[in-house]
Formats: C-alpha cells, sequence, structure tokens
C-alpha cells in the first residue's frame, strides 16, 4: 500500500493534563524549567503509541513570549510574566535533549510557532524582521533536530518568511498552515488555500495542521497540487474562536471535544490518507491514544508506517 508518516500528537495540551493545571502563557515553557522528564516522558508515550516523528516542545519559544514585564501581550489579565529571553538557547536545548530520548529509529521535528501569535496573520513582523527572528530559531534547534516544521503558519506572508528562513539550515523544512475552522479552502488570514501552492511547493512537506478535523479535506484538496508530501494534524478543541483568535481569550478558554474519540479521529486521519496525505498525525488535544488506533489502523490497512 502506501508508506505513511505518522507524527505524534499535541504536546502543550498533553503536559496541562498531566500536570493537573490550567493553561497559562508560558504552560509549556514551565514544564522545560520544572519538569522536563514529564517532556521526555510524553515523547516516549508516543513513540510507544507508533509516532515515528517527535516534535520538540518549542512552538513556543520565541523572544517576544519569553520577553518579561506587563508589556509582553501574552501577559493577560495584569499578570507579569518573568524574563527569559536570555535563556532561549539554554531552553531549546532541554526541548531537543528531551526529544533525543526517542531519536534511535525516529526522526526528530523541530517545532517553531508563529511569530506574535497562533492564528494571529495580522501580528506578523516585516518580512526581513520576521526572518530574522524565525532564523534565529532555526539555527538554534538545528543541531538537535532531524527536520524543522513551521507549524501553524496562518497566511502566504508568514509561510514565505519562514521558508526562508528554514532554508538557512541544511534541514529539511516542513509548513504546516492553519485553516478557517468554517471554511477549510481559507487560511486564518482569509487568503484562499490554493494561493498558497506555490510556496509550499518550495518546501519539503506542506500540511493542514491546528484546525478543526473537518475542513481539512477540503483543505488538501487545494494543497494536493503542490507536487510535495502532504499531511494533516488537526486539533482537538470545538473551535478555535473569532474571540480567541482576536486575542479576547487564553487558552484555558479553549474546550476539548468530548465526541473525538480515538476512534472518530482515526477516522478522520484515515480519509486524510485516502486523499492522498502521506504525513498524519495530532495537534492540540490529540494524545497518545490516539496515535495509537491511527497507527493500528494504519497496519490494519496494509499501509506501512515510516
Amino acid at each position: 500500500m502506501t508508506k505513511i508518516t505518522l507524527l505524534d500528537g499535541g504536546m502543550g495540551q498533553e503536559l496541562i493534563h498531566r500536570a493537573g493545571g490550567v493553561a497559562t502563557p508560558l504552560w509549556s515553557t514551565q514544564a522545560l524549567l520544572d519538569d522536563p522528564d514529564m517532556v521526555a516522558a510524553v515523547h516516549e508515550d508516543y513513540a510507544a503509541a507508533g509516532a515515528t516523528v517527535a516534535t520538540t516542545n518549542t512552538y513556543a519559544l520565541h523572544r517576544d513570549r519569553l520577553r518579561g514585564g506587563a508589556s509582553n501581550h501574552y501577559a493577560a489579565d495584569g499578570i507579569v510574566l518573568p524574563d527569559l529571553e536570555d535563556r532561549l538557547g539554554e531552553l531549546i536545548q532541554t526541548a531537543t535533549t528531551a526529544a533525543a530520548s526517542v531519536r534511535a529509529g525516529r526522526r526528530v521535528a523541530g517545532a517553531i510557532g508563529p511569530l506574535g501569535a497562533s492564528y494571529r496573520a495580522d501580528l506578523l513582523p516585516p518580512h526581513d524582521v520576521a526572518v530574522s527572528q524565525l532564523a534565529e530559531i532555526a539555527a538554534l534547534l538545528a543541531p538537535g533536530v532531524d527536520l524543522l516544521n513551521f507549524e501553524t503558519v496562518p497566511s502566504i506572508a508568514a509561510a514565505r518568511a519562514c521558508l526562508e528562513a528554514g532554508r538557512a539550515t541544511d534541514l529539511p523544512v516542513w509548513l504546516s498552515f492553519t485553516v478557517d475552522d468554517t471554511d477549510g479552502t481559507r487560511l486564518r488570514s482569509g487568503e484562499p488555500v490554493a494561493d498558497a501552492v506555490e510556496v509550499a511547493g518550495q518546501a519539503d512537506a506542506a500540511l493542514i495542521n491546528c484546525s478543526m478535523p473537518e475542513v481539512i479535506p477540503a483543505a488538501l484538496d487545494k494543497l494536493l497540487p503542490c507536487g510535495r508530501p502532504v499531511g494533516a494534524y488537526a486539533n482537538g478543541f470545538t473551535q478555535i474562536t473569532p474571540a480567541f483568535i482576536a486575542g479576547q481569550t487564553t487558552a484555558d478558554d479553549l474546550s476539548a471535544r468530548a465526541d473525538m474519540t480515538p476512534a472518530i479521529y482515526a477516522d478522520h486521519a484515515m480519509g486524510w490518507v485516502q486523499q492522498g496525505a502521506t504525513i498524519i498525525g495530532g495537534c492540540c488535544e490529540v494524545g497518545p491514544a490516539h496515535i495509537k488506533e491511527i497507527a493500528t489502523r494504519l497496519r490494519a490497512a496494509g499501509h506501512t508506517i515510516i
């Protein structure tokens, strides 16, 4: 049948569940400071479930997110965040070390999240600034990973900046776009996914991530003509609301879908494979049990997991 790359699932929400806490502006970063062994344990559980790619816990490691003080726009409700900017390199090293626990026989993907905030195309800095900031993260990740995955890319301009920054290294570059939860043919910016095909075709793989699974088929239809390996990994949230995208709520206000069982999620994922996706996995609120179910389905269907 088909060779399928099986990604892991979400890291941040999984860490919240294991720590028994709530989402804060620094929750995934805090785990690197307080309990890196827990981060490694998440990687190990995904590997045991069948994932062949481990994604580093580095999505939120950007200077603007680590900068302290009330001026940090992540410091909602008057919270003053600690200044961790000078620990950027240390945190990335901790994250890649945690992922290295499962590197034997698997690839490690260096996760690079969007600048500004998730889903916010309007917060992208000017192109040269964006490239410089992203390239710094890519260079810090490069020694400890096998590929770079720029995640939750909300716009074509962001994709171009990510691609240029990634190409400053010698590593394969994946672009993972996020699409509208009500219209999978459009990026979060409102631009048609079809218009992103040109830049997607310059990457080593093009994916759809952190969107509702129901809208991914429409997005894949538009992305498949890029001529590169295409994939998808959805989230398990009820919806990324307009209020959240506008910065009026926090991650603590996002709700997990009660109906997104491992079996239901695997139904979606196998549908993406039938469409032509060769890289699948999960994002926020998709855990090891979901990945295990996908692995079982892939093998039962005669696919080879690579």
